[in-house]
């Protein structure tokens, strides 16, 4: 079985009272922040400084608001940002913040169902719009590449164009480890938005950088980022929060794990089983802690790449043993 690694150093770093409380890392956060009617032009600002020129939006309709409600009552279990440009456009913004080497095929499912969600009954395919994926992601993905943006599209290899066909999809993705400007080095709003999502429990509202204090958008998301939860929300970031921590600390006992094992055997073939007896350990560990804890099945599902029939393998065993 196969979980998702999510990186040893995520913490939520709380400092003194001028600075953020709530890390817009943290799915839960991220999609209140940038997915509720209030702050649609934080989002606007955020997708504009992703997209080329040609792509700006100036209008956007949120598809699936956040909405405390839709969430506890399981409606609203990927924390994904759906919404439509005034020009037709289709938008799909998320923050993953568990490592999962396979979120390309990931990010391909979820593009492709939002193209066949807008064909309803007697519509033509011409009257499918472009669709824009934008995957903001706290761990490293695309190899060999060191820029922070990477942007995909389809082309014809042997011309490296794309003759204007096929020309209604866009993937995009932002890794955030890759960025490592320092505020003086800040040159566009893309390095704003990315200084932000990295440093935002570091900011001081009264003290904001000049380099972020000259974006309003940034102002607005600093101000806006310490008093969007209510008590019962802050209690379910706080639980979300708490989720990714406990699995980051499961799955990196698991691996130092992996290597002793594979040091014992001392053989090629011993390590590939170390590192194999390791995850399934920790899949079960962290399975068992967040059954325990409540979580239903389909949110462990999403939190761990495991499908729901191997959870529900691994809680059945548990209960026998």
């Amino acid at each position: 079985m196969q979980a998702k690694h999510f990186p040893p150093d995520f913490v939520d770093d709380k400092q003194d009272k001028t600075m953020c409380k709530i890390n817009p890392r943290v799915d839960f956060a991220f999609k209140k922040l940038f997915g509720s009617e209030e702050n649609k032009d934080l989002l606007i600002s955020l997708i504009n400084a992703i997209v080329s020129e040609q792509e700006q939006v100036v209008e956007l309709e949120l598809k699936n608001p956040y909405n405390l409600a839709d969430y506890q009552a399981g409606k609203m279990s990927i924390l994904d940002i759906k919404a439509k440009a005034e020009n037709g456009n289709w938008f799909n913004v998320e923050m993953q913040i568990g490592e999962d080497r396979n979120f390309d095929k990931r990010a391909i499912y979820y593009r492709a169902k939002l193209v066949t969600d807008q064909l309803g009954v007697g519509m033509m395919y011409k009257e499918l719009n472009k669709t824009i994926s934008i995957n903001i992601l706290d761990y490293d993905l695309v190899p060999e590449v060191t820029e922070v943006h990477s942007y995909f599209k389809i082309i014809n290899p042997a011309t490296g164009k794309d003759h204007g066909m096929h020309d209604v999809f866009e993937l995009h993705y932002i890794e955030l480890k890759k960025f490592t400007k320092t505020y003086h080095e800040i040159q566009n709003a893309l390095d704003r938005w990315s200084s932000f999502l990295t440093t935002a429990h570091q900011l001081d509202r009264e003290h904001t950088p000049k380099e972020l204090a000259s974006d309003k958008n940034i102002v607005k998301a600093i101000a806006a980022i310490d008093r969007m939860f209510n008590e019962e929300e802050r209690l379910v970031y706080e639980v979300r929060l708490k989720e990714f921590i406990d699995v980051a600390s499961i799955i990196a006992s698991g691996a130092e794990k992996n290597i002793e094992i594979g040091v014992e055997i001392g053989m090629e073939k011993g390590k590939e089983m170390g590192v194999e007896i390791g995850m399934e350990k920790a899949s079960k560990a962290i399975v068992l802690n967040m059954a325990g804890k409540g979580v239903d099945v389909a949110s462990i599902a999403e939190l761990t790449g495991l499908s729901v029939s191997d959870i529900a393998a691994l809680l059945q065993s548990a209960s026998e043993q």
